[in-house]
């Protein structure tokens, strides 16, 4: 990184904050920014482990691996550089207000009074349009106006660095720039491309589109980062110049920028458009019903080229914004009426974070979700990551859940995976969906044969997808037999919250066990196996009616379940009967979730109720598992201290789901940006 980068920190920082910002509805731990794969993953660190604040200007954006993007916005209003993105060097802009919803971030700057801008980046989210969501883009939308009543004469810039296409700084960059149907483009890619390959998480194969409108008022130019920022904050226009000496990212730091003249700007708003994209042809390697092979982008199916593609993108930004707009407000609506303005602003940080850890593949006629367990250890398909974040696939598209399920599904079923019980994952590598011939993964055998029997029957249930559980019937009993097997007392082995170590008889498991019988029974039922079915529902009623002997501290004060059987001192967090709730099963008693939300309360602290008695931390997933099944005051205690812990986190990365209730920080281990926050739209699904 330039030594100018670090000691310009500072003077910066000190200038953004005299602006005194607004944040609506909280001040994230970390501000997303284009957010929309696991490559295309970058964003604004806030908190105060490392953060400035949540200012825009006066901070390089980074990946959510924390290493810099050299995303750069600047603009010049009557010959005066200002920076209003990252760390150039220039004087910075004063920031007024932040807003973030659950697709835009939306920054408004205050230029010396004299012209306000309003910044928005969109990272559009279209569950149920696939060729709208296939695409690996995002936009960044510059507005401008006059404050003080007066014309000013002003200019635009933005660019981006080669450390977009590698995380390996010393790699060598290539790039071109073009132009195609009005849309003007830098190109930049790794010059020997690494397919299917990670350095420090970065992709490094495809290609990075950085582009802008193909205006008489725009200039572009490539080269060193001070050269091409000088030439800017010099003349207000670019050289047009295309720098042909391709370098390690690292040498002279090399950045694409695009220049707006934007003329004599009074008070009718006048707007700048960029869009930001990775083209990759093939994005996974997959071992599924057929040989270890390579799987292209679902982009691929409708666009011909990745010019094609983009071209349709930067177009398309007035329909995608107007469809990001209504997604918006039923993600608002639906909220505020679950659960309140505080549960919105959980929801609507947790949209981008969730869908920006998956990939579409495939072809129209077979379509997968692959999904990447960011920053935990980056397997795929991981099913106790699934798990969590089911509940917001089940409320944007059901379809989603059957395409994240099929791979785990084909590559089992075509007898690749020699034990009995459910895969851990699908590979232990993003993007190589390897699977596990060997069966060495991560042994969670009541964990993930629960999780796949109940995501089964939630996919079919909210789909009317009944084909689905016909086709896997098969694997579905075996499964389902282990968990007879082990459900009543669960061996010494790990949950899905593995990183607090492995417990035998552990109440939560062992209700998620039983409640994947019952839901298994549900599916026979469904699928003709009448006699499965009663024998099935009659398993899971005795091992009800024995785990509320086993696993509740009834002498206690109040009354509650315990972490592992006999330990009536402990306690935990009852998440998984959220499943019960949401399938409708009524299986778990109506006493059992009376009892646990009048418990909650006795052990809160200040930013939650601890994931069980061993530690101080918690899980916001599991919080709102907990909160969708309890009763209303209990419930707003959850979304509030969730809500709470949001805005004063000093944790500066993408949203952590595991955090200190107490200090609010960090436990000790750092999970960021990971899709399992997608679990917090589990209240609405039982609302």
């Amino acid at each position: 990184m330039q030594l100018y980068r670090l000691s310009l920190l500072v003077a910066s920082f000190v200038s953004s904050i005299g602006a005194q910002s607004t944040f609506s509805p909280a001040r994230p731990p970390a501000i997303p920014l284009a957010v929309r794969s696991p490559y295309l993953s970058t964003w604004l660190d806030v908190g105060s482990d490392g953060g400035n604040g949540g200012y825009l200007a006066g901070q390089w954006p980074v990946f959510w691996q924390n290493q810099v993007t050299g995303w750069t916005g600047m603009i010049r209003v009557d010959g005066n550089t200002y920076t209003w993105m990252g760390l150039p060097g220039s004087k910075t802009v004063n920031q007024t207000a932040f807003e973030y919803t659950s697709t835009k971030s939306i920054f408004t700057m205050n230029v010396e009074n004299k012209l306000e801008m309003n910044i928005t980046f969109l990272s559009p989210v279209t569950p149920t349009d696939f060729k709208r969501q296939s695409l690996v883009f995002s936009y960044l939308n510059v507005e401008v106006s006059s404050l003080d009543g007066q014309a000013h004469d002003v200019q635009v810039y933005a660019d981006i660095s080669a450390e977009w296409v590698s995380g390996d700084r010393n790699a060598i960059a290539e790039w071109e720039y073009g132009t195609t149907d009005g849309v003007a483009y830098h190109k930049v890619h790794r010059q020997t491309q690494l397919a299917f390959s990670e350095n420090n998480e970065q992709g490094e194969w495809g290609n990075w589109y950085w582009a802008t409108d193909d205006s008489k008022d725009m200039t572009h130019q490539s080269g060193a980062d001070t050269d091409v920022r000088g030439q800017f904050a010099s003349n207000g226009k670019l050289t047009n110049g295309v720098d042909t000496n391709f370098r390690a990212i690292s040498s002279t730091w090399p950045v694409f920028g695009f220049s707006y003249d934007l003329g004599s700007v009074d008070s009718s708003p006048i707007s700048t458009l960029f869009s930001l994209g990775l083209t990759q042809d093939q994005a996974i390697q997959y071992e599924g019903a057929s040989q270890y092979a390579p799987v292209p982008s679902l982009w691929k199916s409708y666009f011909d080229t990745e010019l094609a593609a983009l071209s349709f993108f930067h177009h398309d930004h007035a329909e995608s914004s107007n469809l990001a707009s209504h997604f918006d407000s039923r993600v608002a609506q639906d909220s505020i009426e679950t659960a309140g303005q505080d549960y919105l602003t959980i929801t609507s940080l947790a949209v981008r974070q969730a869908f920006a850890a998956t990939q579409l593949c495939g072809t129209q006629d077979k379509q997968y979700l692959f999904l990447k367990e960011i920053s935990s250890d980056g397997n795929m398909n991981t099913v106790d990551v699934i798990f969590p974040a089911y509940p917001i696939f089940l409320y944007t598209n059901p379809e989603l859940l059957k395409l994240v399920l099929t791979p785990l599904f084909e590559n089992q079923e075509a007898g690749k995976y020699p034990n009995n019980y459910s895969m851990h994952d699908l590979g232990s590598a993003y993007p190589n969906a390897t699977g596990h011939p060997n069966g060495n993964d991560e042994k969670m055998p009541l964990e993930e044969c629960g999780n796949m029997v109940i995501m089964s029957l939630a996919y079919a249930q909210k789909s009317g997808d009944s084909d689905f559980l016909n086709n896997h019937y098969t694997l579905l009993k075996q499964w389902t037999s282990y968990l007879v097997e082990d459900s009543l007392y669960p061996a010494n082995q790990i949950s899905t919250d593995d990183f607090a170590g492995s417990l035998a008889n552990q109440t939560n498991l062992a209700i998620k066990g039983m409640i994947g019988i019952q839901a298994m029974a549900v599916i026979a039922n469904q699928t003709g196996h009448t006699a499965d079915a009663a024998n099935f529902s009659s398993i899971a009623s005795d091992y009800i009616t024995q785990w509320q002997d086993l696993a509740i501290a009834k002498d206690a004060n109040p009354p509650h379940t315990t972490l592992s059987y006999g330990d009536t001192a402990s306690h935990g967090l009852l998440y998984n009967i959220f499943a019960d709730a949401q399938l409708g099963l009524d299986f778990v008693p109506q006493s059992v979730y009376q009892m646990q939300s009048d418990f909650y309360p006795t052990v809160e602290n200040k930013y939650g109720v601890p994931l069980d008695t061993r530690h101080t931390y918690t899980k916001g997933d599991w919080e709102c598992f907990a909160a969708a099944v309890s009763s209303v005051d209990t419930r707003s205690m959850f979304i509030k201290d969730l809500a709470t812990w949001i805005n004063e986190t000093p944790t500066n990365r993408a949203l952590t789901d595991l955090y200190d209730t107490i200090s609010g920080d960090y436990p000790g281990i750092t999970f960021i940006a990971r899709p399992v926050i997608g679990g917090s739209f589990a209240p609405i699904l039982v609302r």
